[in-house]
């Protein structure tokens, strides 16, 4: 099929505008040259590519037509969606040398290319994997960055050979390949298309690898493997994954998996593949943890010491489902005189991961030290698991949070009251204005002209060694940048860089005031010419620009067009004006969220006390 066939439909559209799905509505409804439908339904027409890209650039839409969405929209037209990761599988694998295309249109490919030299090949390799990770959301169960991240740590750092049975399009696979000591990564993918890409996604890290098609439990392709690590998010709550044919199989040494728990069919799967003292972590389903089918198998890993932890996660921590999960790390015996004899229980949100993974360290040091939090995580005897619920459910065991007292209750008050007090001093302040229109001039002409620089950061993998990150976490609420990444490749911030983010329809902005750290992905780095233009200034304006010019779509998700920002075109004098109130916002905006915290924290404190007899109410 030849480029000029090629079909869009309105989200398309949208992507390749930078605006929402309504945005493209309105065009159609409002404009009589607008292309006509040349396919599709009623509800979801289709476009012709050519006459949309023209039409764009006639009516002043769009500057230039990104190089990728045209690269994707001759894919998307290339293949029907059953076909569609044979098409992005070979796309991905012409970037790490394969001769020719067959499948990938010649025109897709040649935009590809240049979008690579352009970016470099990891950035156009994830690109399409993150593109097909979308259209197919809801059939596909990626592990979110963080989730594997954390996954992996918890895997231990002696760690020189990984698998994942189930390996989906490779995130766990390629988290452990970036993991300092790790020399091979092995795979399985039942889709022949995923375990293609998830090749291209391994290769990116440059760790020796492999990734076999086929269904693991069925037809595993590495009989008699063992390795140091098993990572895997299994399929979930599966009906047909072998029960019949499998019933005699060796791997079931903790007892035959129910038809109805296939994730625990995953679990003794991984432990098949361990060598002594190898560990395995896997993302459970909640449900698996006090399920009564599977009880005798939860029962036997507990009394041979190969479960050692249970880490409950917050629900939509695993995409495809919004219910809670849970992190199996589980452990195959080494011959040890006697079995392990407590296991590591807790609950975990990614602001935790990292005082959880230390305590997961410690733990293995030595099981018996003082490690409880109440209320988060709790060394829990084995025998005491061991009733006729067998239920590991962390929560369950976990008990009631600190025990407030008196004190503890006085000081957040104080505290509290304290900020309070502050709050009138910070509150800012401006005059009246005129109504004038200020002459305004877009952020594309300030950097055209030297007075801006504009970069921005792609989704890359964070690997929690090396450089502080700058997140949207930090952007939008405040957090401590705690997230580290290796430099290479990254872009160094600078003191008075303007960092942009959005989430959802809202911008936000942030002023870098310490050096050293790394811009984060999907973060767009403004860094202002200080003899021309003043950092706060920008920030501020740009941070309340219509989401109808500043933002646009990109993967499902809001993203920042930052050269479509316009601020005011004034003397410097006068920016410093504006810039210095914009600063009071932003010092008040965090005082703000502070407040809050500690007003929670203070609520949660009166109310325990009064449930716990600390405190009583006031006559």
């Amino acid at each position: 099929m030849s480029g000029d066939e090629a079909t869009v439909t309105a989200a398309d559209i949208a992507r390749m505008a930078g605006v929402g799905r309504a945005a493209v509505s309105n065009w159609r409804r409002r404009h009589e040259d607008f292309p006509a439908p040349v396919g599709g339904t009623a509800t979801s027409p289709a476009f012709s590519l050519r006459a949309v890209e023209a039409w764009l650039l006639e009516q002043g839409k769009v500057e230039e037509l990104p190089l990728k969405e045209r690269a994707w929209q001759q894919i998307r037209t290339a293949a029907a969606d059953l076909r569609l990761g044979e098409v992005v599988a070979e796309a991905a694998e012409l970037l790490h040398g394969r001769d020719r295309p067959h499948v990938v249109p010649a025109a897709a490919w040649e935009l590809i290319r240049q979008y690579a030299r352009e970016r470099g090949t990891a950035e156009a390799t994830h690109f399409l994997l993150d593109r097909y990770a979308d259209v197919h959301s809801r059939r596909l169960s990626e592990t979110p960055a963080e989730v594997a991240e954390f996954m992996v740590r918890l895997a231990g750092p002696a760690v020189r050979s990984v698998l994942d049975p189930a390996c989906g399009l490779g995130a766990l696979l390629a988290a452990a390949a970036r993991t300092a000591g790790v020399e091979r990564a092995l795979g399985q993918e039942h889709d022949a298309s995923l375990a293609r890409l998830a090749r291209s996604r391994l290769a990116l890290t440059g760790v020796e690898g492999r990734v076999e098609a086929g269904d693991s439990l069925r037809r595993d392709a590495w009989p008699g493997l063992t390795v140091d690590a098993v990572v895997c998010h299994p399929p979930f709550n599966e009906r047909n994954w072998g029960y019949d044919e499998l019933t005699g199989d060796l791997r079931w040494e903790y007892g035959l998996p129910p038809k109805t728990e296939s994730e625990l069919a995953w679990v003794q799967h991984a432990l098949a593949h361990l060598g002594p003292g190898g560990f395995a972590v896997l993302l459970m389903p909640a449900i698996a943890a006090n399920r009564r089918s599977g009880r005798r198998i939860r029962s036997n890993l507990l009394r041979r010491g190969v479960l050692r932890a249970v880490i409950g996660l917050p629900p939509k921590m695993a995409s495809g489902t919004g219910l809670p999960v849970h992190v199996w790390v589980l452990r195959k015996p080494a011959g040890e005189s006697r079995a392990p004899s407590r296991v590591l229980m807790a609950e975990a949100d990614p602001a935790t991961f990292d005082a959880v993974a230390e305590q997961w360290r410690a733990f293995l040091a030595d099981s018996e030290a003082g490690l409880d939090r109440p209320g988060r995580s709790r060394t829990v005897p084995v025998i005491e698991l061991m009733d006729e619920d067998v239920d590991i459910t962390p929560a369950r065991h976990l008990g009631p949070g600190e025990q407030i007292t008196t004190a503890d209750y006085l000081s957040c008050r104080e505290d509290l009251l304290r900020r309070l007090g502050r709050f009138p001093a910070l509150v800012p302040e401006a005059a009246p204005g005129a109504g004038r229109e200020l002459p305004m001039v877009s952020l594309s002409e300030l950097e055209r002209t030297g007075a801006l620089t504009i970069r921005q950061a792609g989704r890359y993998e964070i690997d929690h060694s090396g450089d502080l990150v700058l997140t949207d976490r930090h952007v939008f609420d405040g957090e401590p940048v705690r997230t580290r990444t290796g430099p290479e490749g990254r872009i160094r911030l600078e003191p008075g860089d303007v960092v942009a983010a959005t989430r959802g329809a809202s911008p936000a902005t942030v002023v870098v005031e310490e050096p050293g750290l790394l811009l984060g992905p999907r973060l767009t780095l403004l860094r202002p010419d200080p003899d021309r233009l003043d950092p706060f200034f920008v920030a501020g304006f740009v941070r309340t620009l219509s989401p109808v010019t500043a933002l646009g779509t990109q993967s499902g998700s809001t993203r920042f067009d930052p050269r479509r920002a316009r601020v005011p075109r004034i003397h410097l004098a006068d920016q410093a004006r504006y810039g210095a109130a914009f600063r009071k916002i932003f010092v008040f905006e965090a005082e703000l969220r502070e407040f809050v915290s500690g007003a929670g924290l203070t609520a949660e404190a009166i109310a325990r006390g009064l449930a716990t007899g600390v405190l009583d109410p006031l006559p």
